[in-house]
């Protein structure tokens, strides 16, 4: 018997699912122990009882999930005798009307657009952001209210889509996978997963109008300058980079649509990461807590920079922001003058082969900074 209780594995999984419809079996990493999570999928893909153990409700189907397909396309979905299972999360027609009765287009594009949210939600879950679309207020375009929680939550593509009495043409989002909003603010949120981005330049700029409408209505922002970009690692962020600078049409590069877009490893570093958006003004906060006010450059300096400590140039990669990082670099490449980045242990590599010899890279604690802006330590992958 397996026991189905908020915090469990089986909890977990299936609250993605619902959301995603279907999980890729390469992530599961994401979800926490690998190990423990393919041993629970190859439980449920057999007859098993489970126990709700709010109600002491049991439910044996022939199974709980299918598993299909090779290599990084082999994926998790619910067994369609095992649907009812969704009712225990109030999600049962959520999942049905999302994803046509529980019917999936067999192409590898649908496949890897699920995949993509599905990673996305584990990670905004893990890292305490409330992700199930059924249990988010519903978005509106008819007039200003205060819709989206003050708490952090994650909307996902579909629910930006669906803004209105009309779905938005497809063509829309397309490549977004949705927003998260925390601290006051909202995110534009890609997965990009193990390739390098590559921005549709006006279609983007298009996403991020839609996206700004939605804002203004539905949370009283008026302003998006910032995304949060998932990927498997720093080499992703790399190539991202240099794709980016091969770019030779501004107006298309990633940081012509977005200000910021804070790189976030699909890891539970990424999830620490995004733990920091959730606290309000947290900018500010690790700014105050690296350098005297009097050091500061409040973004008034001739170029972007955070900091001037004797004489050095100081910029703050703490937020994982690599826009910040194409201007930095292209700013000192003419200049005779000391540089130094600031950033946590997993980026230094990274950051190493994106600067060569020209950068001065100092690492600090991240357990230092989260003690410093009052972020309360937890364990990233909380299993009850």
């Amino acid at each position: 018997m397996i026991h189905f209780r908020a915090g469990s594995q089986i909890h977990r999984l299936i609250s993605v699912l619902s959301v995603a419809g279907e999980y890729p079996v390469h992530s599961l990493y994401i979800l926490g122990n690998e190990r423990m999570y393919k041993e629970l999928v190859r439980k449920l893909t057999e007859r098993q009882t489970i126990r709700n153990q709010q109600t002491n409700q049991d439910f044996t189907p022939a199974k709980v999930l299918n598993v299909a397909g090779k290599g990084a396309s082999k994926t998790i979905r619910l067994y369609k005798g095992a649907i009812p299972i969704l009712s225990w999360l109030n999600a049962e027609e959520y999942y049905l009307n999302t994803f046509w009765s529980h019917k999936f287009p067999g192409d590898a594009a649908h496949r890897e657009r699920n995949h993509r949210v599905a990673e996305t939600a584990a990670m905004f879950m893990n890292a305490g952001f409330e992700f199930r679309q059924y249990l988010l207020p519903e978005l509106q375009n008819d007039r200003m209210l205060h819709i989206v929680p003050q708490t952090p939550s994650f909307y996902a593509g579909k629910a930006l889509k669906r803004v209105g009495s009309a779905e938005m043409s497809k063509t829309i989002f397309t490549r977004i996978a949705g927003a998260a909003f925390a601290g006051g603010a909202c995110y534009a949120v890609y997965n990009t997963r193990g390739a390098a981005m590559k921005w549709c330049g006006m279609g983007e700029f298009k996403s991020l109008h839609s996206l700004i409408e939605t804002c203004r209505l539905n949370a009283g922002i008026g302003t998006v300058d910032s995304a949060i970009l998932f990927g498997e690692s720093y080499d992703v962020a790399l190539a991202t980079l240099n794709e980016t600078e091969r770019n030779h049409r501004l107006e298309m590069r990633f940081d012509a649509i977005y200000r910021h877009i804070f790189f976030v490893p699909l890891s539970a570093a990424g999830v620490r990461q995004l733990d920091l958006f959730t606290v309000p003004d947290w900018r500010e906060k690790i700014l105050d807590a690296l350098f005297e006010r009097e050091s500061r450059s409040f973004d008034r300096g001739v170029f972007e920079y955070d900091a001037c400590v004797d004489g050095r140039y100081i910029l703050s990669h703490l937020d994982g922001d690599i826009a910040r990082l194409i201007r930095f670099k292209e700013a000192i490449s003419n200049m005779r003058v000391e540089t130094e980045v600031i950033c946590f242990g997993e980026q230094i590599e990274f950051l190493k082969e994106y600067f060569g010899e020209k950068v001065r890279l100092s690492v600090i604690e991240r357990d230092a900074i989260e003690e410093a802006i009052g972020l309360e330590r937890r364990e990233v992958f909380e299993e009850k």
